[in-house]
């Protein structure tokens, strides 16, 4: 769409004001829309206005996709979910002051595979203090809130050309909602950022559903490891590769 130099002027500030606001997100978000609209009525550009109505929600994921992009190297933003205005989804960088929280989501998390691994993950001894050293040492984490509370996380770091991702945690009230989805794409798009090469993981061999996760986003084998102490293969590395 070719905007008239005041609305383009008009539309940055208003993207950025969303990237930006400490105050009231939905608000800002609210007003970009409209702005759009109002574009469209006025008969700017060449967009067919019944075609944006009739799939907004798609126009407006769209729209969300290119914020989303924006939003690592500010590193302070939101991004949001395309879901509706008062449930939206929240992905935001974390900062040391999240670090006990990120402790408790991740415990929260990996508490239904005590007992299913061997040896056990060392996610059972994942401390605030451990996740605040970390995140000192130039490691990163990603958190996902809904209706201000904290549902999700995962932890980064760089690993040789790759962006490693480990920890990723969904707590159990809010898991079928694809938000492990969204917070692997997040990690994919600040390797992008970056000009990484790829993103890895591992991923147990006794947990069959996140390796079939893992394969819908993309991810293939690379390579099988034991733990110390165990003549056989515990781990499975995966990788997806971005160029």
């Amino acid at each position: 769409m070719q905007l008239a130099e005041p609305a383009a002027e008009r539309l940055v500030l208003l993207v950025s004001q969303h990237l930006v606001a400490k105050e009231d997100h939905q608000i800002i978000h609210q007003s970009i829309v409209d702005f759009l609209e109002g574009l469209v009525a006025e008969g700017l550009g060449k967009i067919d206005a019944e075609d944006f109505r009739a799939d907004r929600r798609r126009q407006l994921s769209h729209f969300d996709g290119l914020v989303t992009h924006l939003l690592f190297p500010t590193y302070q933003a939101s991004l949001r979910e395309k879901t509706t205005m008062s449930d939206t989804l929240v992905l935001r960088a974390a900062t040391a002051a999240d670090a006990a929280t990120i402790a408790a989501i991740i415990a929260a998390s990996f508490e239904e595979y005590r007992g299913r691994l061997e040896p056990e993950s060392g996610a059972f001894r994942e401390t605030a203090e451990a996740v605040a050293a970390e995140l000192a040492r130039e490691a990163g984490a990603i958190i996902a809130e809904r209706n201000g509370a904290v549902v999700g996380c995962v932890m980064v770091k760089l690993l040789e050309d790759d962006l490693y991702l480990g920890r990723l945690a969904v707590v159990p009230a809010a898991r079928g909602q694809g938000i492990a989805r969204r917070l692997v794409e997040a990690v994919e798009d600040e390797a992008r950022r970056r000009e990484l090469a790829g993103v890895r993981l591992g991923v147990r061999i006794v947990l069959p559903e996140n390796q079939k996760l893992f394969a819908s986003l993309g991810y293939v084998e690379i390579s099988r490891e034991a733990h110390e102490g165990f003549d056989h293969p515990t781990s499975i590395n995966m990788r997806k590769a971005l160029r």
